[in-house]
């Protein structure tokens, strides 16, 4: 290996390593997800994804994979989604899946989704009667941080 050829490699090496950290949880979307965990009995868990399958916070047991579990909510808020308006043409709310271990509901919460993980002797009406204020609470939240943004973009050009 020539010297030149060397040198560039360790150029391109250090050049393609980007250390990515993971994005800060929004502090009153994970109080909302903490309290509403603490509401609900047999709740096991809750995330909030965004549209494409990003992680925005997450109160869960340490068993599930957070980010793993973001993707798995973002397929399932597409496909009840693209569901929902192929038969109906109407906008999606929530969709319940019903598990022999337990339940999982992902509520549509603006762009982003919240999804509620339960135990199988959860009440699902106690479940969506807490749960459906906090999907719109989180979708208002997620609007408010996205215009700021905006916003922001807007007054740097």
């Amino acid at each position: 290996m020539t010297a030149r050829k060397k040198l560039l490699g360790e150029l391109m090496g250090r050049l393609t390593k980007v250390s990515i950290s993971a994005p800060e949880p929004n502090a009153a979307v994970l109080a909302e997800l903490k309290a509403l965990r603490e509401r609900v009995p047999r709740l096991t868990g809750t995330l909030v994804a965004s549209g494409d399958g990003l992680l925005v916070a997450h109160d869960l047991p340490p068993h599930i994979e957070p980010a793993g579990m973001a993707a798995l909510a973002a397929a399932q808020l597409s496909l009840s989604y693209r569901l929902v308006t192929t038969a109906n043409g109407g906008g999606f709310h929530e969709v319940v899946v019903h598990g022999t271990e337990g339940h999982v509901v992902v509520y549509a919460a603006g762009w982003t989704s919240l999804t509620v993980l339960a135990g199988p002797e959860v009440n699902v009406g106690r479940l969506h009667l807490e749960s459906r204020p906090v999907a719109r609470t989180i979708a208002d939240q997620m609007a408010t941080i996205a215009n700021r943004g905006n916003d922001q973009a807007m007054k740097s050009e």
